[in-house]
């Protein structure tokens, strides 16, 4: 194999689909299509004369050969991406693509209007926005910035903490008449609760306040926030979310107001590297303005009607 005529993009599709194990989970993570994922991998073995992955019902199966591969890869992986950085991080100018990544609940209810504002005033910009609950990678540039409801670890990486999502638990209006209002934990027993599928957040959060339940009185559950977001306000029954994000959802009312839900803290996150870049500081130093100012902690009287009592807001 000719080492200098070697094509990078093979090495990347190699790692996506021995990461992700099957060629959809490999395309969803990448964008690049299946189709394309198989002929990079095809091309990959022909030009490395070796069989790679066994394709099976389970999905792709990584070989020897490729477990053996795999170390090299990753390094050459880490250079192109230290590589990208570093060019990245000499950007003088506020233009061309920024790539942002926020939770789905912070991408659909608070980051548009902000986005829109920021496009307004550096026009020269390309705005990309991932709506993601999973942690992109921000070390592999998968995003230039990331909102996250949790703090970073990774010593490359600059966080500011920016706000608080304060939580609180809701209904519908018509589902309470129909219901009737819950006044204590044991009246759960008798409700329609809204959860997670895979996720024990919420099932975490409520042990932190003592209180213990069964999983089985979630009638509902998914891991999509939005789609959990719209079954609370179609009415499905009694789900939890920020209390800035049910200001924005008439009909909703605020159960159990003097649960004390921990709230949620809003991160905003990049490389260390790409503090250097002119781009990236502006849209980071804009985002840290907006989400700052942001009244995530408080909630109106539409979001709070029918409870008669406003539930503490956390300190900033």
């Amino acid at each position: 194999m000719d080492a200098k005529r070697f094509d990078w993009n093979l090495i990347k599709s190699f790692l996506a689909v021995l990461d992700a194990g099957t060629l959809s989970g490999a395309a969803e993570t990448t964008g690049i299509s299946q189709p394309t994922l198989g002929r990079h991998i095809d091309e990959m073995e022909t030009r490395t004369g070796l069989v790679l992955f066994e394709r099976g019902r389970a999905g792709m199966t990584p070989t020897p050969n490729a477990l053996a591969l795999a170390e090299e890869a990753r390094v050459m992986q880490a250079g192109a991406a230290a590589f990208a950085m570093a060019a990245a991080g000499r950007e003088t100018a506020v233009e061309g693509v920024i790539r942002i990544t926020a939770s789905e609940i912070m991408s659909n209810y608070v980051l548009p209007a902000i986005l829109i504002e920021l496009q307004e005033a550096e026009p020269a910009l390309e705005i990309e926005l991932v709506a993601t609950n999973s942690v992109e990678n921000l070390l592999a540039r998968d995003a230039d910035i990331a909102v996250r409801m949790v703090r970073p670890t990774q010593n490359d990486l600059i966080a500011r903490k920016v706000n608080d999502f304060a939580m609180g638990a809701y209904a519908r209006g018509d589902y309470l008449a129909r219901y009737g209002t819950p006044q204590t934990v044991e009246d759960l027993a008798a409700h329609r609760l809204i959860g997670y599928d895979r996720s024990d957040l919420i099932e975490r959060g409520m042990m932190r306040l003592g209180i213990r339940f069964d999983r089985s009185l979630f009638r509902f559950r998914t891991d999509h926030q939005v789609v959990y977001w719209e079954l609370v306000k179609a009415g499905a029954g009694i789900g939890f979310g920020p209390r800035f994000v049910a200001a924005q959802s008439p009909g909703l009312v605020r159960v159990f107001a003097d649960f004390d839900i921990e709230p949620l803290p809003v991160w905003l996150t990049s490389h260390r590297e790409l503090k250097h870049s002119a781009k990236v500081r502006r849209v980071y130093d804009f985002l840290a303005e907006r989400l700052s100012a942001l009244r995530l902690g408080e909630i109106t009287p539409e979001a709070n009607a029918g409870t008669g009592k406003e539930g503490p807001s956390p300190a900033r």
